[in-house]
């Protein structure tokens, strides 16, 4: 049985179009999930623009922010059936017995393979995931909402995880793009004070961020906004920004003994001194994926109406129609595009 896939076929920029693929072939601790819905994640369309910074396995099927329902399950799965509605975490191949895997933190294995640039993603109809990936979702929340779990959870790892924020604290994001906004929801949801910096471009996704979830929000200097309260900078500074040099710009945000959060991916060098990390004392901290625990904290979030997506999600479009909703996200017209396989 043949379905549509979005396929990135080679490293050449725009190298991505629909392909007829094989259904998958699961293993014994596998399940064969029916995708319902798989959001557009910004890795995508830097792997569409080949401008990313990580090791691709051509041709690879794009996709890893997806839910759907379990139509197959291998010989050896325990606790899962068919017609479950699940979400997937993206960590699709990992070392057991790597030490960082064997800790729990198996995103940090540096062997680990992920959906989308590792193995086949989930921009198809159907998608073959390990048991150990999945979650339930309740009745109550909509695919359409539950495939952001994903980026919902990295968002979740970089500020509540990683970072030190406290109530009252001031918090800066940089970029407000899928991770940036959320990364300002979950800030907001420790009780900083928060602020989201864009481009004159970004005016767009900068007033969901103002009007659905109270942030201020700042077209080019923050620094005004940064040194209000006491001269000093802010608290924290989390840069979501696809970019290297915006390191540049939290360095000189954040005050003495505070701390950087770098979620966003940069391929190019730094081109600037980082001697005020080490004149202001400052902790720069990296953040990268997301586990288990993570993942029943965000799902109870979404359920319970503390975290709401919806506000992020600028329209759905079927797998056909990939280009256009690319091209909405790339254009910064809109914060996040889902992708509707059947």
């Amino acid at each position: 049985m043949k379905s549509a896939a979005v396929v990135n076929y080679s490293p050449e920029p725009g190298s991505v179009e629909i392909r007829d693929v094989d259904r998958p072939t699961i293993g014994p601790e596998d399940v064969l999930l029916e995708v319902a819905n798989v959001g557009v994640c910004g890795s995508d369309l830097h792997q569409w623009t080949s401008d990313h910074s990580w090791h691709v396995n051509y041709p690879i099927i794009l996709g890893h922010e997806f839910g759907g329902h379990i139509i197959q399950v291998g010989d050896q799965v325990v606790g899962w059936k068919e017609g479950d509605r699940v979400v997937s975490e993206t960590a699709a191949v990992i070392d057991h017995n790597n030490p960082m895997s064997r800790q729990g933190y198996y995103n940090l294995d540096p062997t680990r393979k992920g959906f989308g640039y590792g193995v086949n993603g989930a921009m198809t109809r159907y998608v073959c995931t390990p048991a150990r990936c999945l979650h339930k979702i309740p009745d109550q929340l909509k695919f359409e909402q539950a495939c952001l779990t994903e980026p919902c959870c990295v968002a979740y790892n970089a500020v509540v995880e990683n970072s030190h924020i406290k109530p009252g604290d001031r918090v800066v994001v940089l970029g407000p793009g899928t991770i940036g906004i959320l990364c300002a929801v979950m800030a907001k949801l420790c009780g900083a004070e928060v602020a989201i910096v864009g481009l004159e471009t970004d005016h767009h996704r900068l007033a969901i961020a103002r009007q659905h979830y109270g942030c201020e929000t700042i077209i080019g200097d923050a620094s005004p906004w940064a040194m209000s309260r006491d001269g000093m900078g802010v608290d924290c500074v989390v840069d979501a920004a696809g970019v290297s040099e915006t390191l540049k710009i939290a360095l000189q945000l954040v005050r003495p003994k505070g701390q950087i959060t770098k979620v966003g991916w940069g391929p190019k060098p730094l081109d600037f001194s980082i001697d005020p990390l080490v004149q202001k004392n400052i902790t720069l901290q990296g953040s990268f994926s997301h586990h288990w625990a993570i993942w029943e904290r965000v799902i109870a979030m979404m359920a319970s109406g503390q975290l709401d997506v919806m506000p992020i999600i600028g329209g759905v479009w079927g797998v056909s129609d990939w280009h256009e909703a690319f091209e909405k996200m790339h254009h910064r017209e809109i914060i996040k595009s889902v992708l509707k396989p059947n």
